[in-house]
């Protein structure tokens, strides 16, 4: 009996402790299922700066490849950056959305846009903190939050960006009441300058440094923050095992110092931290406090097993840089100061002209903020007055739209005021849109274009245009528009492959010899062209492009080489034509030369494609040589026409000039009228024994001198500068296509 009871009571204990051991395993798995499953959702305008976990797990929505959900970084990527585009352009995620594993770590010295995945990233200098992403599978033994803490109140991160604009810039001109850190996570855009430092610590730098020990401190009334002056006993330095796209996971940061420094890493640190306390004892790298300063984080995009690399990484010495670096500017950087208000007008300074400002979402806030500081400032040199320069704006993006035309104001000071109520359209960079449209639509009486002032066009374009801009520019400047460039921060050797058109400028502006181009390293930089800008838009004489005369024609030249003429005189005429051509902008872009000598037969000497330059051109004209027949004139015309004129480029004046010396043993007329009808203006050059009647027959409008009869060869020179007269007042006069 004592046995059984015995027996019963160990079976029963059995019992319980299998029954709580499956409970304890039901526990756990529920558990491991709430974290797997329970997951916090965030949207595409998160970014990392705003959320205090310093590390989570998240799903992202679809959509988040949009341009206006802006990164900066290549694989480690600064905090303000969008956490879900960030994912895309590393490659974790697609646009569908998806898990993602974020983790916060401490700020870096600069990060370096790129394209990728469909996502374009920004560069940027510093940034007081970083991120890493990769595929949202938890890490043993971390435990994830379900809902995730915010630096704001409120459910979300960030409002839209438009919407927020006119409270971030609020934001920043109270800077003295403002509480730094989150100063710098709302700033958005801010920054692409070399920036003033305050040690402001987050949660991911406070996990990715070690603290030194005490010292003594005073504080720094710039800053309201303890300012060491003495120098710390021990130093410890950082790396960040930035994971690469292949590997399955990522490593928190830890101390060079720490005993749990991941294994992997434990030899190439150990090396790190000798290295480090030899720098220490040959006071190598201090500032002016005695401080040891090291760069804050190294990144490697390697395999870890790539020792060698991280090493290098590791052992990236830079003086001047802090552990503790925010990515602040000062105010002055952030908000650059006007021009002084003294009056810059240059009483010659007669241009119309036309601004296209970059509206697009990856120019970003900041930066559309100091574009318009920019152009207030070019208004404000450019004394904008009826009798000197009138200025309007035109800003792209997916389309283009006149923001104000040249007669809308008639100061600088209404104008500047305009231009900083200008709100941001957003969309891609479609410079070709913004050109074909300035072209059709600005240059117009009804907008205030004077006529004889020339057209100018400055083009502002953030990296590179997301359209073709040749042909709608060449189409503006054959109808005698300026174009030049401004371009910030150019695209990066690697980048170079998604440009859409390369070289756009060279193919864009009215020349290239640089004096229609500007390049501008950085935003921050900008303020310093507006002076060198004005100064070339107000320069007449090299505006060519407007001189349309000179610089948007197709010249054909029908050259008489019967037997009457003589090889001397032969001699004097090409004279006379290489005279002509000489006076005129010679390139593929501008004004093209062909030739066509005739007898009773017909001869091309050379198309209009066949040179480019005006050394090249004038070679060839002193190559003809002398053929020597009849005269066929009106079959000359009718040849020059099939053959010449109908290869000639649209929008392009078709200019003949055509020189003989006796009459036609055919009609003039027929072919002369049909070549008319075409569009060819013809004039008609006669030498010596020249009919006068076929002479006007042959040019288009007599009663404008078309023709010309000279008595001797010898005095074609007299009439050079009198035939490029007539052609230009006749271009002057004609309505722009």
């Amino acid at each position: 009996m004592k046995a059984t009871v015995i027996a019963t009571f160990f079976g029963v204990s059995l019992i319980c402790t299998y029954a709580a051991k499956e409970a304890t395993k039901k526990m756990k798995k529920a558990k491991l299922y709430f974290a797997l499953t329970d997951v916090p959702q965030i949207d595409c305008d998160v970014k990392a700066g705003k959320i205090i976990n310093p590390e989570f797990i998240a799903k992202c929505p679809p959509g988040c490849q949009d341009v206006k959900y802006r990164v900066y970084g290549t694989d480690i990527y600064a905090s303000f950056s969008s956490v879900c585009s960030a994912a895309i352009h590393s490659g974790i995620i697609d646009n569908t959305g998806g898990k993602i594993l974020v983790q916060k770590v401490a700020g870096h010295s600069g990060y370096r846009g790129s394209f990728s995945n469909g996502v374009r990233s920004l560069s940027l200098p510093r940034w007081r903190e970083s991120f890493l992403v990769s595929e949202g599978k938890p890490r043993k033994g971390v435990t994830y939050p379900s809902t995730l803490e915010y630096s704001s109140s409120k459910s979300t991160a960030v409002k839209s960006e438009p919407k927020k604009l006119e409270q971030d810039l609020k934001a920043t001109k109270s800077a003295d009441t403002a509480n730094p850190s989150e100063k710098a996570s709302e700033q958005g855009d801010a920054v692409h300058k070399e920036y003033q430092t305050s040690p402001v610590l987050t949660p991911a730098t406070q996990t990715a440094t070690t603290t030194p020990t005490p010292t003594t401190t005073t504080t720094d009334p710039s800053t309201t923050m303890p300012k060491p002056t003495t120098t710390p006993a021990t130093i410890r330095t950082t790396t960040v095992a930035a994971a690469a796209k292949t590997r399955p996971g990522l490593h928190r940061v830890r101390d060079i110092g720490s005993s749990s420094v991941h294994p992997a890493y434990s030899s190439v640190v150990a090396a790190a931290s000798r290295q480090v306390q030899a720098a220490q004892g040959r006071g190598q790298n201090t500032d002016h406090t005695g401080i040891q300063r090291q760069e804050p984080v190294a990144t490697f995009q390697r395999a870890a097993s790539s020792t060698a690399h991280l090493a290098m990484e590791t052992d990236s010495w830079k003086p001047g840089l802090s552990l503790f670096d925010t990515g602040f500017s000062s105010k002055e950087e952030l908000n650059p100061k006007p021009l002084e208000s003294t009056s810059q007008r240059n009483p010659n300074c007669k241009v119309d002209l036309s601004f296209l400002m970059d509206g697009s979402w990856s120019i970003g806030k900041r930066r559309f903020q100091l574009q318009k500081h920019f152009l207030g400032n070019v208004a404000q040199a450019l004394d904008i007055g009826s009798t000197g320069p009138l200025m309007g704006i035109v800003q792209y993006g997916d389309d283009p739209s006149t923001e104000f035309n040249l007669k809308t104001y008639a100061n600088s000071k209404d104008l500047r005021n305009a231009i900083e109520k200008i709100p941001q359209k957003g969309g891609l960079s479609n410079v070709g849109k913004a050109l074909s449209f300035v072209n059709k639509n600005f240059f117009s009486d009804a907008n205030g274009n004077r006529g004889g002032a020339p057209n100018v066009v400055v083009v502002i374009v953030d990296g590179w245009p997301t359209d073709p801009v040749e042909e709608a520019s060449r189409l503006a400047r054959e109808s005698g528009i300026n174009i030049f460039f401004v371009t910030i921060e150019a695209a990066a050797e690697s980048e170079k492959q998604n440009i859409i058109e390369p070289n756009f400028v060279d193919k864009a502006v009215c020349r290239t010899n640089g004096f229609y181009s500007i390049n501008v390293p950085s935003w921050f930089s900008l303020h310093k062209v507006v002076q060198p800008l004005v100064k070339r838009v107000c320069d007449t004489d090299r505006l060519v492009c407007s001189k349309t005369c000179l610089n948007s024609a197709d010249i054909g030249f029908v050259i008489d080489g019967s037997s009457s003429v003589g090889t001397s005189n032969f001699r004097t005429v090409l004279q006379f034509v290489a005279n002509i051509s000489k006076e005129f902008e010679i390139s593929d872009t501008d004004t093209r030369i062909g030739a066509v000598q005739y007898t009773y037969e017909q001869r091309l000497e050379f198309s209009f494609d066949k040179y480019s330059t005006k050394q090249d051109v004038l070679s060839a004209i002193k190559r003809i040589s002398y053929w020597s027949g009849g005269t066929s004139t009106g079959a000359a015309i009718r040849y020059a026409s099939e053959q010449l004129f109908s290869k000639s480029k649209p929008n392009k004046r078709k200019i003949m000039i055509l020189i003989t010396d006796g009459r036609s043993y055919d009609d003039v007329r027929v072919p002369a009228m049909a070549a008319h009808r075409n569009g060819v203006i013809a004039y008609s050059v006669g030498v010596a024994w020249a009919a006068q009647d076929e002479l006007e027959a042959i040019a288009t409008d007599p009663d404008k001198e078309h023709s010309f009869f000279v008595d001797e060869f010898d005095n074609l020179y007299c009439f050079v500068n009198q035939l490029i007269q007539n052609i230009c007042t006749e271009f002057n006069s004609q309505p722009r296509n």
